[in-house]
This record gives C-alpha cells, sequence and structure tokens, in this order.
C-alpha cells in the first residue's frame, strides 16, 4: 500500500489561527487593563512618584495629601526651584572652596585612575563610579587626609591592603562592585563609620580583623552569599543600622543582642524560617523587617505593639514582584535588578521611619501585594 496523503483546505487553517490570534489578543488587552485598574499599578506609580521628588530634595508635605501621595501635583518643582537657586548662589563660595579637597570621577572610558592623582595627596574626598576601573593602586596609602572613598558601580576586583593606612577614613563605599572578599587590614581603619559591601555578589565572610571597627554605625552587606552574620559584626558594639538583606541567613545567632545600639535591622530576602528570642532583648531595635513568608516561628513578643519596634513581615517578595514587572526590558542581569530593588527599599524603609505620629497597632505591617 502506497503512503496516505491527506490534502488540507488551507483557508480552514488559515480562519482557525486567525481566530486564535484574536482570541489571545483580546485576552492580553484584558489583562492590561486589569493590571492599570488594579491595586499594584497605582501602588508602582505612587513609590516611583516618591523616588522622584525624593532626588529631588522635595519634602513629603508637598505631595502627601492627608496621609495619601497625590501623584497629580503638576507644579512641585516650581515650588521647590526658588529656594533651591537662592541656597545654590549663597553657598557657591564655601562650596568652591570645599571642591578643591574632593576627586569625582566617572564614565565608562575610564579603565584605571589618572596618573595626576597620585600627586594630591591632600584630597579629603574620592568620588569615582560608573566606570571600568578593576583595581585600586597601593599609593592610595598616601592620602592621609582621605575622609570619604566612595567607589560605587566600578568593576572593582580587589582592595589593596594599603587601605589599612587611612587612619582619617569615615565613609567607605565599595557597593556594586567585583569583589570577593575584604582585606584584613580594613581593620585598622578605626575611625570609619559608613561601611557599604552590598551588591558584590560574591563575598561569603568578613575577616575577624574588623571587629577593630568600634565606631562603625551604619553597615551593609546585602546582596552577597553570606551564609550567617560573620563573628566580627558581632563585635561592633556602636553599630546602629545593618542590612544583610537578599542573602543566604538561615538562621540568627542567639547572641545577636550583643548588638545592644543597633536600631534598624534589615533581613529580608533569606532563608530564614524562625527569629531567636534574644531580638526581644535589643532594647534600641525600632525597625525590623523581614521576608515572611518562610518563617514558622515568631516571638509573640516581636509582634507586642507595647514594645514600640515596627516590626514589617514582607509577603509574596513584593519587591521582586514590582521590580520585575517594571523593569523586565531593561534589567539585563541580577546585579542591575539588585540596584533597583534597593532604591525601591530605600524609599520604602525612609518613608516608616517617618511615620513617627502612627498609631500603635500599626506598628505591626504585613505588606502582601499578591494579585
Amino acid at each position: 500500500m502506497g503512503h496516505q496523503v491527506i490534502i488540507f483546505d488551507f483557508s480552514v487553517i488559515r480562519g482557525l489561527w486567525e481566530t486564535r490570534v484574536k482570541k489571545s489578543k483580546e485576552r492580553q488587552r484584558k489583562e492590561k487593563e486589569r493590571l492599570e485598574q488594579s491595586a499594584l499599578e497605582r501602588i508602582k506609580q505612587e513609590w516611583n512618584f516618591i523616588l522622584e521628588c525624593r532626588k529631588k530634595g522635595i519634602p513629603q508635605s508637598k505631595y502627601l495629601k492627608n496621609g495619601s501621595v497625590d501623584i497629580n501635583e503638576k507644579d512641585l518643582d516650581t515650588r521647590e526651584k526658588t529656594p533651591q537657586l537662592k541656597s545654590h548662589a549663597l553657598t557657591d563660595g564655601v562650596n568652591k572652596e570645599q571642591n578643591k579637597f574632593i576627586f569625582q570621577l566617572s564614565g565608562e572610558q575610564w579603565t584605571e585612575l589618572p596618573d595626576s592623582l597620585k600627586e594630591q595627596t591632600y584630597l579629603k574626598e574620592w568620588h569615582v563610579y560608573n566606570t571600568l576601573i578593576q583595581t585600586i593602586p597601593a599609593y592610595i596609602a598616601l592620602f592621609k587626609d582621605l575622609r570619604v572613598l566612595e567607589l560605587s558601580k566600578n568593576q572593582i576586583n580587589h582592595l589593596p591592603a594599603e587601605i589599612g593606612c587611612l587612619k582619617n577614613l569615615k565613609v567607605l563605599n565599595v557597593s556594586f562592585n567585583n569583589l570577593k572578599s575584604v582585606p584584613p587590614e580594613l581593620g585598622d581603619c578605626e575611625n570609619l563609620e559608613k561601611l557599604d559591601l552590598s551588591g558584590n555578589m560574591e563575598i561569603t565572610e568578613l575577616p575577624f580583623e574588623l571587629s577593630n571597627l568600634k565606631q562603625l554605625t551604619f553597615m551593609d552587606v546585602s546582596a552577597n552569599k553570606f551564609h550567617s552574620i560573620p563573628i566580627c559584626v558581632l563585635r561592633m558594639s556602636n553599630l546602629q543600622c545593618l542590612d544583610i538583606s537578599s542573602n543566604s541567613l538561615k538562621d540568627l545567632p542567639e547572641d545577636i543582642d550583643r548588638l545592644d545600639e543597633l536600631q534598624t535591622l534589615l533581613l529580608q530576602k533569606n532563608k530564614l524560617t524562625y527569629l531567636p528570642r534574644a531580638l526581644v532583648n535589643m532594647p534600641k531595635l525600632s525597625l525590623l523587617v523581614v521576608s515572611g513568608d518562610d518563617l514558622v516561628e515568631i516571638p509573640t513578643a516581636l509582634c507586642e505593639s507595647t514594645t514600640g519596634l515596627k516590626f514589617v513581615s514582607l509577603k509574596d517578595s513584593p519587591v521582586e514582584t514590582i521590580v520585575c514587572e517594571d523593569t523586565e526590558e531593561i534589567v539585563e542581569n541580577e546585579r542591575e535588578r539588585e540596584q533597583v530593588e534597593k532604591e525601591f527599599m530605600k524609599a520604602y524603609i525612609e518613608d516608616l521611619r517617618e511615620r513617627e505620629s502612627t498609631p500603635s497597632y500599626t506598628t505591626k505591617v504585613m505588606l502582601s501585594l499578591q494579585l
């Protein structure tokens, strides 16, 4: 028997597919309308508006109406323009004098620091960002007066041991680089007050020598690969804010209450299943943020309104949902997504702190943005 040949009426097939395509487009249109009308879309618009206002330095009172965000306000820029210009004119002379001690560099055309920099050892601040620079030269040890070292969003994969010579350093920001470790010599910077190692994605541990950073009040190690809070961090007796979100924490140390000056603890986007009772023994802790989806055990005292603690349990990965849907076409990798999420959370946390008149029963915030 020969092969059986089946002849189709192609006009029927074409009509069938055209019908399916129309139905698919109609479903997409309805889904788009649903999203535009949903509460989630409104929240996105409000947070984008708040972020823009914060960048322009516009006070919260200008865009909050009875506790709600007024995203239809048109004259925010004109309200703020005149006072900003006056302030700039009054401080222009002071800024010129201060700028003599500040070095700034940005742009992807830079793959290394200029040679002339080594002659300017009188500088007090470095601001190097958004470049392709991979290494910091050893001659940084010559900058004895350096107070601020801002090196965010570069390609730095190594910090020199000579960084320990910067005895007057108060701020070190090496966020969103390619660091995998931190030199123990950093512990010699005993006057350091702010340390930002976030977004390096690969740091798993910190050297014990960092225990010497007794003046440190702010530490951000988010978006890395920590499986536990480093021992050195528990010895930073003056620490007030610790952000260790977006890591791989499975539990917290039982002696975390050694950080008796800690006021803000950010733990969201980890793998925690319980919170230790030691958190109740931290008298100054006023803001605790966690991801609540996996938590099965929470000390009852943490949720009591009498403690004054703002306990925020993020549900259904709200940050990831918001950011990914808004930026999926422009975010190229995980590092960039973390940067966007961090901006969102920064605005959210600042807003929480400003709510000083919040009634006691709202100190417990359960946030769910599931569609």
